[in-house]
């Protein structure tokens, strides 16, 4: 019962948080402006996902202190959470150079792989690798590209809310299924305090995350996976497929602006759901399309990973054909010229 009143506090606590916030960008004219970057065209207040931030890292100390959650996970989540949603609210709120901000990801990737002990074992075609200082490295590269992607693809009403929320979720059922009940509590209370943010995020947005909330977003998720894989190997595959809409758009679009030779540090909007959105001229088709496929293409194959033993990285690109697919069917990655048509209205 105390678990249930916990997650109902947080949700409460998220939705609240989110409101107070609105109002203290609108009052401090915390706004963001439409220009040719973006895919909203109403001015729209910024810096909501610092609710999420802080309902979720209050709850860290609380499960901590009742045995429910082990010290150094806590301190891996809490320590990195708030490092980097830390360095976002200050870039919302001016600038940091690209160089410093990356350092930060950095460090905080470090800090928490310091406390979750590394990248455990990975689990291929049924033989159990052991990486080493080479697991430990691709560990640190997982955790900023996670961050950052996370970023990118946070640029349509509700699409990271939802995301979060039907990967945490779907992570929870399965881990109930499988037997892994001691895992379920932290993607629970994560998809709580996204569902408080979610309210005022949903299309047509009334608040916007901003870099605080989805830098957050993607290093917690990140690092979900891998206490997960701590416990069984097969469990960072799951993780790798019900974050596929996100990671196989994002990477394919950063791959195609890189082969063009484009600045990928620079804003754009040719990432496929940006393109799909002008495309439907509105954000609400998109973002359900994305919950749409969480839960009947990659839910299931998750399942086949940890249920019936399918292999995961054969799982895994199954997962993600479908969606390399839609990646060039929306022009991912693409230049923006290539579509013309008017941006939705948020």
């Amino acid at each position: 019962m105390m678990v249930w009143q916990g997650l109902l506090i947080t949700v409460v606590v998220s939705f609240v948080m989110t409101w107070l916030l609105r109002r203290y960008a609108l009052a401090r004219s915390i706004i963001d402006i439409p220009n040719a970057r973006s895919s909203h065209s109403v001015p729209t207040p910024r810096g909501g996902g610092v609710a999420i931030v802080l309902s979720f890292l209050l709850s860290l100390p609380v499960l901590a202190l009742t045995g429910v959650l082990p010290w150094p996970t806590t301190l891996a989540m809490f320590g990195a959470g708030a490092g980097i949603a830390i360095l976002g609210f200050l870039d919302d709120h001016g600038h940091i150079a690209a160089r410093w901000r990356l350092l930060g990801h950095f460090a905080a990737s470090v800090w928490a792989l310091y406390w979750l002990g590394g990248l455990p074992a990975l689990t291929l075609f049924g033989l159990d690798l052991e990486l080493g200082w080479l697991g430990h490295i691709l560990a640190v590269l997982y955790l900023v590209w996670m961050l950052n992607l996370y970023n990118f693809m946070d640029g349509i009403d509700g699409i990271a809310s939802v995301e979060a929320i039907c990967a945490c979720l779907g992570a929870c059922l399965l881990y109930w299924l499988a037997g892994f009940d001691s895992l379920i509590v932290l993607p629970l209370v994560l998809a709580m305090a996204v569902a408080g943010f979610l309210y005022w995020n949903f299309p047509p947005a009334r608040i916007f995350m901003g870099d605080a909330g989805s830098g957050f977003l993607g290093i917690i998720l990140g690092l979900l996976s891998l206490q997960a894989a701590w416990t069984s190997p097969a469990l960072l595959w799951v993780w790798l497929i019900l974050l596929g809409v996100f990671i196989v758009d994002a990477t394919f679009t950063l791959i195609r602006r890189l082969v063009r030779g484009d600045k990928v540090y620079e804003a754009h909007r040719s990432h496929g759901y940006q393109f799909a959105s002008r495309r439907f001229g509105k954000h609400l088709p998109v973002t359900l399309a994305v919950a749409a496929i969480n839960l009947f293409w990659l839910l299931p194959i998750a399942a086949c990973v940890v249920l019936l033993g399918f292999d995961g990285l054969s799982a895994l690109l199954i997962a993600y054909v479908p969606l390399v697919l839609l990646a060039f069917k929306f022009n991912a990655g693409a230049l923006e010229s290539q579509n013309t048509q008017a941006g939705p209205s948020s």
